[in-house]
């Protein structure tokens, strides 16, 4: 019910008071002031006007008390501060989440991507309000100028971003539903010479070629090709961990670099310790190059850094120095850095006419070569220390020319043995 009480300001200007009040929600107040000159009777039915439509609008809740205002503003604040743009969710929620489950390259890798090539788009665009038509333009325009394995990686981040934010609830729609994988174009399959593994043919011209080289890189080059490991793996191993009476090299570690975070050591990337045997002429080389190598320096990695200068940008808390020193690692205590390969294998590659070559390729190499050759897929899983099998089978069973020939002798040969049963 409405009441009203006539009242004035302190420079004496009359108004109104009209006061609404209902059970359960509280009061509001409205001024409404007289107009100069008006009649009694003019005001009475203004008044009474007013009145009616304050009540009116107080009752059907088209006006708030003031605690309703208050919790009305707050509701609001509350659902402003879940809108976050893009960037705010990937850097606040998606990488902090991806850092707990991949290694400091993959998440380098991601905040390249995302800080390179996703965020000036639409990285300023809520995650509600970012199309499909708007991701898909994006991938389109950056396949022009990148690989296609490049561009599956930009729509596998966008992807992970909007699918994380669509189960935590942040939007009610994952416009990726809407966004078609990108294929690859027919040109780039038919102008992609990258070679993912080398035959026997091409893994024997390597070691020949790799025996006109120091001897420090030809046991790198062998040991890679005989073991199948990583770049890492082989950078982070120790000389305590060659057992070279027996032919094994255990893998305890793995030692990677970015560019915020230097050099460090890490596990390898199944999180387990694995062991690897070597063969007689892989034992000879290793002895060979361990005598020559002290007579270089004392080191306790198998393969020592190329010059002392190259760690300043090492992780100092992952490796045996003091931190309040001004005095340079001791040669004995650095591994070499994992970049070294990569650069010493793109001067080979060139060299002796290897397109392609580089860490990666030996070891996709080595387990190609093994399953082509009738190794089973589960022996060379463990081998290559992968967590599952499947991981084996869908990125080194590369066919060759050799092994379709086998295929098909295979077929031929059953079809014979079965005309001579007849």
């Amino acid at each position: 019910m409405a009441s009203t009480r006539l009242l004035s300001t302190k420079d004496g200007r009359p108004y109104y008071e009209i006061r609404c009040h209902k059970r359960g929600r509280g009061e509001k107040t409205m001024r409404w002031f007289v107009p100069d000159g008006w009649s009694e009777r003019a005001v009475q039915h203004e008044l009474s006007r007013q009145v009616s439509a304050f009540e009116n609008d107080f009752l059907s809740g088209n006006i708030l008390t003031r605690d309703e205002d208050k919790a009305a503003r707050a509701a609001e604040e509350a659902e402003r501060a879940k809108l976050k743009t893009f960037r705010q969710y990937a850097e606040g929620v998606y990488l902090p989440a991806k850092a707990l489950e991949t290694s400091e390259n993959t998440k380098a890798s991601y905040k390249s991507n995302l800080e390179l090539h996703i965020f000036p788009v639409f990285g300023d665009v809520l995650l509600t309000d970012v199309t499909p038509a708007m991701i898909t333009k994006l991938l389109l325009n950056y396949m022009e100028n990148h690989a296609h394995a490049s561009t599956i990686k930009v729509y596998n981040i966008i992807n992970g971003v909007f699918e994380m934010a669509f189960l935590d609830d942040s939007i009610p729609i994952n416009p990726m539903l809407k966004v078609k994988r990108p294929k690859q174009p027919k040109d780039e399959k038919g102008n992609d010479q990258t070679q993912k593994a080398l035959d026997v043919n091409g893994l024997r011209h390597v070691c020949s070629c790799v025996a006109n080289e120091p001897m420090k890189w030809r046991a790198f080059i062998e040991l890679a090709a005989d073991t199948g490991c990583r770049r890492g793996e082989l950078c982070a191993l120790e000389w305590k961990d060659v057992d070279l009476e027996n032919g094994l090299v255990t893998i305890k570690r793995n030692l990677q670099y970015t560019a915020g975070k230097g050099v460090y050591f890490t596990t390898p990337k199944s999180g387990k310790t694995r062991e690897v045997d070597i063969g007689e002429d892989m034992v000879a080389l290793l002895r060979k190059w361990k005598k020559e190598q002290q007579k270089i320096c004392i080191c306790k990695y198998v393969f020592n850094p190329e010059r002392s200068n190259q760690f300043k940008h090492v992780a100092q808390d992952q490796l045996t120095t003091k931190r309040k020193t001004k005095k340079t690692i001791p040669i004995e205590n650095m591994p070499m850095n994992p970049q070294s390969p990569t650069r010493y294998f793109k001067l080979f590659g060139e060299k002796y006419n290897v397109p392609g070559f580089h860490p990666h390729l030996l070891r996709h190499t080595s387990a190609s070569v093994a399953i082509t050759n009738g190794a089973d897929v589960a022996s060379v899983s463990a081998r290559l220390g992968h967590a599952d099998p499947s991981t084996t089978m869908r990125m080194y069973t590369h066919a060759n020319e050799e092994s379709i020939r086998r295929a098909g002798q295979v077929v031929r040969d059953a079809l014979k043995a079965a005309g001579g049963e007849r």
